[in-house]
Formats: structure tokens, sequence, C-alpha cells
């Protein structure tokens, strides 16, 4: 019977698509809904706390300028830059909310972008933000179970390809014909000036490196409250009466006048739950699994979607007893923006960058996604 490796993270990357995009550019990057300034974006804005962000688009003709995949593949590229050889990998797991198919997987078709890449065991994880940990959850049994002594997981987002105002013409054009507002709906608007694209990959190793950072993966603990909790952030479908329905129930010219493509929220849903379900009962969960104090948690590296979390998740983890002081936090949202599952290795990778985590120190690093309120709790330990 074999016995379980320890896991290391020994390789980090990060691609972001084009030059930084400022709060006052972002409409005309992505263009104005039925050519009517947003009635919410100065809104959002201002509670998001997001100053700048990278869209895979031309910010002149708006025409895409990378793929999900492409992006995936460029930050997998950046990790056999380093010196990994792509030959001692064995398994591809690649997350994303939102891949530019529906088939085939997203994984096998970042696999099919890499150069001279070998044969791999290749996964691609689905859902929204904990996406990118289950990529990273299996690319960790991977190495563990003793499989493979190597494997990367990467996610990525390319979110401007849907938030563009070409992407709502069709419903546009409907209520021109109905004689009514040329705008869309806030669940809608929202997530324009909320979200935006990037990718990042890592690669989890049997031994930590001889010359270099590595990081000990003590577990990846996800969990889901979607026996709980009904759709909150959606693509692809719809709400009505408290009923999801999904595209395939309805014929195209519907889904076109109603943006089923597009990516929603249900803003006042996510508020009310997204800290009692992912930080108290998502950390509850994941410490009667994994004994831990917040007394030895040196760094925190959270995952929330807007500025207007930040003390909300605070407040949820003295609720618990798990406070972390600012002091111990780290993340990059005001600079890098949101980049859904992507987001996590974007962050991971700047922090390891950056040389803050000292021998032995623990990171704790906490991902939460609204899609039907799902979380996920990583602990590393420098070596």
């Amino acid at each position: 019977m074999n016995t379980l490796s320890e896991v290391y993270l020994t390789h980090s990357a990060a691609f972001l698509p084009n030059a930084p995009v400022g709060n006052d550019e972002m409409e005309a990057v992505l263009g104005m809904v039925g050519d009517t300034p947003s009635r919410v974006r100065q809104m959002i804005l201002r509670s998001n706390a997001i100053r700048s962000r990278h869209y895979a688009i031309d910010p002149a003709s708006r025409a895409a300028t990378h793929t999900t995949a492409e992006l995936a593949a460029a930050a997998v590229e950046a990790l056999f830059a380093q010196g990994l050889p792509k030959n001692e990998v064995g398994a591809l797991a690649c997350g994303t909310s939102y891949p530019d198919q529906i088939l085939p997987g997203h994984g096998v078709m970042v696999h099919g972008l890499l150069h001279d890449a070998p044969p791999y065991e290749v996964l691609s994880a689905a859902g929204v933000c904990v996406a990118g940990m289950a990529a990273m959850k299996y690319a960790y049994h991977a190495v563990r179970t003793g499989e493979h002594r190597r494997a990367v997981a990467c996610a990525a987002e390319a979110a401007s390809a849907i938030m563009r105002k070409e992407a709502f013409q069709p419903e546009i054009d409907v209520k021109k014909l109905a004689d009514a507002k040329p705008d869309i709906a806030f669940e809608k608007d929202f997530l324009r000036w909320m979200l935006s694209d990037g990718a990042g990959a890592v690669c989890l190793s049997n031994a930590p490196l001889s010359d270099g950072p590595s990081f000990k993966v003590h577990w990846i603990e996800l969990v889901s409250y979607a026996n709980e909790m009904p759709p909150c952030m959606y693509a692809g479908g719809q709400m009505q009466n408290g009923v999801f329905s999904g595209w395939k129930a309805h014929r195209q010219a519907y889904c076109d006048a109603h943006s089923l493509m597009s990516i929603k929220q249900d803003v006042k849903l996510l508020n009310e739950h997204i800290v009692g379900y992912t930080v108290e009962k998502a950390l509850h969960h994941t410490r009667a699994r994994h004994p831990l104090n917040a007394e030895e948690v040196a760094w925190f590296l959270p995952h929330y979607s807007s500025g207007y979390f930040r003390d909300k998740v605070y407040a949820g983890l003295k609720n618990v007893g798990f406070e972390l002081g600012f002091e111990k936090w780290f993340t990059n949202l005001p600079e890098k923006g949101n980049t859904g599952s992507a987001s996590i290795y974007i962050m991971l990778d700047e922090f390891i960058r950056s040389g803050r985590a000292q021998k032995g120190e623990k990171i704790l690093c906490y991902i939460p996604e609204s899609g039907r309120f799902s979380s996920c709790f990583m602990l590393l330990e420098a070596v």
C-alpha cells in the first residue's frame, strides 16, 4: 500500500492581459449598453474599492485579444519559463467560471495550446471562484497519492468577453422595439463593474525546491451549501419565482432577448448570506476537520469580490473566535481586480514574489463562491 506523500507548492505564475484599465476608462473600454451611461457604475466602484483591472479586449475595437484558454496557457507557460521541465509534470488541472465553449473541456483546450507539451492527465473544473481551488485540490491529490511527482493547477477568467456592450445588444434591440428603456437589469450591470480578466498557475511537487521558496500544502478544504441555498450568481439561465431554468429550456430568441448567457448576481442574497456561509459556517466545518488556531496563522490571503466585504469578513472571523488582524492580511484586489477563480492564484503569486513569508510561517487562504454558496480554505507553510 502506497504511503501518502507530502505536497509542496514550488512554482507560481500569473498572466494579466494588456495594460491596466482605470475606473474612468472602464465604460469606454466595455462600451455603454444601449449607448446610455450606466446608472450604477460610480456607486459600485466606490463600494468595491477596485482602482484598476485588466481586460482581454482591445480598448479601441473591443475585439478579444485572448480567450480564456489562451490566458490559462500563458500562465502555465510562465511556469515552464521558470525552469520547470514540461516532461516532469504528469497532470494538468484547469478551472474557470466561464469556458470558451461548452465542449471540449476547458482543460484539454489549455493543454492543446501549450508549446511542445507531452501527454498529460487533464481535468476541467467548472463552477465559479472555487473552480480554481477544485483544480488545485485535484493536483494536490495527484501528488499526495503518488500518482504523479508533479502536477500543475491553473485558473483563468475572460469575463470581459460577455460584459462588452455587444453582448447585450439583442436584449436592447427588443426593448427598443417595445419602446422600453435601453438599459439592463441591476443584477447584470452590477457585475460589469466587478469582474475582470487574468490567469494564474502553480506547480505542486512531492519535494520542496533546494534553491527557492516552497510552501508545504497542509490541506485544502472545500464545502458546498447548495443543499441549503439557491443559486445566487449564475450564467446561462434565469431565476423566475424561485425556480432556476437553464438556457436549454428556452428558445434561442428568448435567450437573446433576456441575455441569458450574461453573468447575473442576486446582490440581496449575496449580502445577506455570503459571510455567514462562506466564512462562519465554512470555517467551523474546516476547523472540525483540521484543528487550527488564529495565533498559528501568520498571513491571511482572502479572496473577496469587493472592498465592501473586507470589514464583514473580519467580523465573520471574529464571530467564530478566529480573529485575524488586518496586519496579517494580503490582497491585491485594488490593483488586479476581481478575476474570479484566478484571483487566489494571482494573489498567491504576488505574495510569494513579495518575499513576506518567513520559514515556518503559516498562510491561510480563503476563497468564497456565491454561485450557490461554496467555500474553500487552504493552509500553506513556508519551508
